[in-house]
């Protein structure tokens, strides 16, 4: 008796949608894209769901923003859209809108509740804006407070998108803003890379300069007197294994080495003199015309005010050793903590991109130090 009720209620839904000459998807799509906003109100009236979605771009606010239209998001709105609906891949209105660079509908949406920054790891409308090289839309989104680093699905931020686009300016505006260098993501790459691989080299001299400028402001504040250890031997076959192993696609087992040799260069930590030095990083050695002699080492540094020792000594030849993890706050060794913690949770995937980034700190470095 029950299921007879169910249908019954079912086909007397769909007569009435029929009825009503309720939408499907993609005249839905075709109908608001083109603007007839009498019909969307008809619709509207007659039932149709205020967050049902089109065939293409999304719901018919998400619709408005990507075209512009206000008084088509407004009519939505006031039917009791949700301005933050997320499409079925991942998208919202306000990134549809500062994907095309329209700036009152970017300003209408977040006027009107749409959340500049989003949870977790996902693509942002700064991301969008800088990837499709809307500068006024970045200025407003950033001026609003939309975060400069926001990671994207796979890690990626903002910065790396205006370096991939050759957008100089809006590279310039989030460097400014505080955009970070220092960011690698799940692929090991940061916007440096991104930037000379598309052949920006404005670009990725820009970026360089600001990296060089942001480590210059990190040190002001706690000088590191470096010393280093060598790493064991051990600790070098594990990492070359691990890279064998990912390269030729087995991942889970790419995580074993890692962890061994993480394990190699703790315990050299700990038989480090004076054990209260904390580890600041990596350093990699190697000659450009014999690249097979290459050394690695430990770095352990104490912290030492470095402005009262600039401003007395301007001209000190005191030497900075440079290494992975004193330019990155202890990067390296908050990584490998970080993917430990991820493995022991069972989270196999996270656990090793926190190691890829190990691995492209320390080639970074390893680049760094063949250079002429």
């Amino acid at each position: 008796m029950r299921k007879v009720l169910l249908c019954w209620m079912f086909l007397c839904c769909v007569s009435n949608a029929l009825a009503a000459g309720l939408p499907d998807a993609v005249t839905f799509s075709v109908v608001i894209e083109r603007g007839d906003q009498t019909t969307a109100k008809r619709w509207l009236s007659s039932g149709l769901p205020p967050n049902f979605e089109g065939k293409t771009i999304g719901s018919g606010i998400m619709i408005g923003a990507w075209e512009g239209n206000l008084p088509m998001m407004e009519i939505f709105l006031n039917a009791g859209a949700d301005i933050n609906y997320t499409n079925a891949i991942g998208e919202q209105a306000l990134l549809h809108a500062a994907w095309k660079g329209k700036l009152n509908a970017v300003r209408w949406l977040v006027e009107h509740g749409a959340r500049l920054n989003r949870d977790d790891k996902a693509w942002s409308a700064l991301h969008y804006a800088a990837f499709a090289g809307h500068r006024e839309v970045v200025a407003y989104l950033l001026e609003r407070g939309a975060d400069t680093n926001a990671l994207s699905t796979n890690g990626s931020t903002p910065l790396m998108m205006a370096a991939r686009e050759a957008q100089q300016e809006i590279a310039q505006t989030l460097l400014a803003a505080g955009a970070r260098t220092d960011i690698v993501n799940e692929h090991g790459e940061n916007a440096v890379q991104w930037a000379m691989r598309n052949n920006n080299l404005k670009i990725a001299k820009m970026i360089d300069s600001a990296a060089l400028s942001q480590g210059a402001a990190a040190a002001a504040a706690v000088m590191p007197l470096p010393r280093s250890r060598p790493v064991p031997d051990r600790a070098d076959q594990l990492l070359a294994e691990a890279r064998r192993l990912e390269a030729l696609g087995q991942r889970d087992k790419a995580l074993v080495p890692y962890r061994d040799a993480m394990a190699a260069i703790r315990a050299t930590e700990r038989k480090v003199d004076k054990p209260n030095l904390p580890l600041t990083g990596v350093t990699i050695r190697a000659k450009r015309k014999d690249p097979k002699k290459q050394s690695t080492g430990l770095v352990y540094s104490r912290a030492r005010a470095a402005s009262a020792n600039l401003a007395s000594k301007p001209s000190s030849k005191l030497k900075l050793t440079k290494s992975v993890g004193a330019a990155n706050d202890d990067a390296v060794q908050v990584l490998l903590r970080k993917a430990r913690a991820l493995e022991a949770a069972g989270r196999r995937a996270e656990a090793l991109a926190a190691f890829r980034q190990v691995r492209s700190l320390i080639e970074t470095e390893n680049r760094q130090s063949r250079q002429p």
